[in-house]
């Protein structure tokens, strides 16, 4: 039968690259598909035209497609045949009856309050099947169709290794409960923490687009004047001098790093560009060869002292990246109250210990859009009983293949509303009045405004939990039990990575990822990369003060694509957290601090 394969084919022209292990999987074909050689070429060219290959050699890459247009022709076949059948396969049988994932198969004692609540998420979730005996006539749900809500590649699989990357103190062999336990307490339902949004611009409806290249010059005039201003406070470098006049003396001076033409920052194309107060707004490039130590990247305001001999370079002997502000600088005007603090909170009670959980999406798995993950997440948040839970977009992740591809068949508002708002309602009503939650959007939403900053989602609150859910902004921040907490919604850290040039000694050990969340502190600004990122719609016009941190904050959250880390910083004495992807996108991406 192989010869007759490879003759009808070569009766067409084709020709084969691979012609033993084509010839075998044909051969497969015809014996599973019953069809003869004839049938087998058929098909071929019907497949070769569809996929516009052009050539007439036969790939063994192609056979995998080929294949898939097999199965189809089959089925359609079948269809034509009988209608009203249905072809179920294995992955129909994972998704029909693999769904529900066995604590006790997972390593976890079983208890009657853990029955309960999986009991209650099961009869809340949306299943394929809801029951055996369901109505023909009963218009179907979401998920009952073959569409991208619906269809599976792989079962999803519950991840309980929640911060083992990140905690470095459990071993291979520890149980993931024992882990859990080690990292957060359970809470009593009674304690309620204390919420307070310091702030959250701008506001939701707000417009954008409309930001023009005055916004942006007067941007970066705002943050050199201010570093000028908080140096000339501070009394330990003297008054600010213009860097573009020549002297042999030593100064000192403020400005603004920028690149001397197109590409990345290298040791030739550093240069400095002042303020308009001081140097009309003049560059001079910086000469780094006497410093052994910097890290620089576009858009930092730094202080430089040094000597221009010639007026055309700044010998730099000494660099100065941080703002220097006094760390117990007040916070600003907190927001209109969001809750009612004397009545929730009686003064002298509140103590600076919170459980929090700590999430940033996206929260879909790369094959459907069941939102499986953020279903296992509300049920682990269920079981814990945290004070806070923070939840950071991407909900509807822009970047998810069945997104892109525009086959969703309802609009992204309804999908928020009811995989995600209506979840996280039904999370907050279980738990009771001690629940809060934070919903923080990011520039990934299909669902919302793309630009940053970014408004809070706009969604209206029923009464019963607008005591218990907030919409925030991107960036944003707040306090919680008198912890400081603030978190930006952008990769700001892999946007820093690529545009960072430094210089440290040999023996100094390098901890780079922790030196890029720095400079945010530093710079006492969520965004400080001058020119943006191209992925980033910065609108320097809309509410140009939300990009400010206006003091170190306790907690500083930051999402990201890079490695996940928690660090301290030197002058704080809460950490750094990076909720990023622990194992990759089909997980929840999910981390405790307590």
């Amino acid at each position: 039968m192989d010869a007759e394969i490879k003759a009808e084919f070569e009766k067409s022209g084709f020709s084969f690259v691979d012609e033993e292990q084509i010839l075998r999987k044909c051969l497969t074909y015809c014996v599973n598909f019953k069809l003869s050689p004839v049938d087998l070429v058929a098909n071929w060219e019907i497949f070769y035209l569809n996929r516009e290959l052009t050539g007439l050699d036969i790939e063994s890459s192609h056979m995998d497609g080929f294949l898939s247009h097999l199965q189809n022709a089959q089925k359609e076949r079948l269809m034509k045949e009988e209608p009203h059948l249905h072809i179920y396969s294995s992955n129909d049988i994972d998704m029909f009856y693999g769904e529900k994932q066995d604590d006790s198969k997972e390593g976890f004692p079983v208890s009657p309050n853990q029955l309960l609540e999986r009991s209650y998420f099961e009869s809340n979730a949306l299943t394929p099947i809801s029951s055996e005996k369901a109505s023909s006539s009963k218009k179907p749900e979401l998920n009952d169709r073959i569409t991208p809500f619906g269809q599976r590649t792989n079962k999803f699989v519950s991840q309980y290794t929640f911060n083992a990357e990140v905690a470095g103190n459990a071993t291979n062999n520890q149980e993931p409960q024992n882990l859990d336990d080690d990292l957060i307490r359970r809470v009593p339902p009674s304690e309620i923490c204390s919420l307070k949004i310091h702030y959250s611009q701008p506001e939701p409806g707000c417009k954008f687009m409309y930001d023009r290249i005055e916004d942006r010059f007067n941007s970066i005039e705002h943050r050199i004047r201010r570093h000028s201003n908080a140096f000339a406070k501070s009394g330990l470098y003297g008054e600010p001098t213009d860097a573009t006049l020549a002297s042999q003396k030593n100064i000192f001076a403020v400005g603004m790093i920028s690149c001397n033409g197109e590409g990345h920052l290298n040791d030739n194309s550093i240069m400095l560009q002042g303020s308009v107060e001081h140097s009309g707004g003049q560059r001079v490039r910086i000469d780094l060869q006497e410093l052994s130590q910097f890290s620089l990247f576009p858009g930092q305001v730094i202080g430089v002292e040094g000597h221009n001999p010639s007026g055309h370079c700044l010998v730099a002997s000494k660099i100065i990246e941080n703002k220097p502000v006094s760390l117990d600088a007040g916070l600003p005007p907190a927001k209109k109250p969001v809750m009612d603090h004397d009545e929730q909170n009686p003064p002298g009670i509140i103590s600076r210990v919170l459980s929090v959980i700590i999430v940033a999406g996206p929260f879909l798995t790369t094959d459907n859009l069941l939102f499986e993950p953020f279903k296992e997440l509300l049920a682990y948040a269920t079981r814990r009983q945290p004070q806070l839970l923070i939840l950071m977009g991407p909900f509807i992740d822009s970047e998810h293949p069945e997104i892109k591809k525009g086959t969703v068949d309802r609009s992204f508002d309804e999908i928020f509303r009811t995989e995600i708002f209506r979840r996280v309602e039904d999370y907050a009503q279980y738990m009771g009045s001690s629940a809060r939650v934070i919903i923080v959007p990011s520039t990934r939403d299909a669902n919302h405004d793309f630009v940053f900053p970014q408004s809070a989602f706009h969604v209206t609150m029923p009464d019963d939990t607008k005591h218990q859910i907030y919409c925030l902004a991107n960036p944003c921040f707040f306090s919680a039990n008198e912890i400081t907490i603030s978190c930006c919604n952008v990769d700001i850290l892999k946007q820093l990575s690529s545009e960072e040039i430094s210089r440290s000694p040999v023996d100094a050990p390098a901890d780079r990822i922790s030196r890029l969340a720095t400079h945010l502190l530093n710079q006492r600004s969520y965004y400080p990369l001058y020119p943006p990122s191209v992925s980033v719609p910065l609108d320097l016009s809309l509410a140009p003060e939300a990009l400010d941190i206006p003091t170190t904050p306790d907690l500083l959250l930051l999402p990201s694509d890079l490695a996940p880390f928690v660090k301290a910083s030197d002058s704080n004495p809460f950490p750094f957290y990076s909720p990023n992807a622990f194992v990759g996108i089909n997980s929840t991406n999910c981390c405790i601090v307590k």
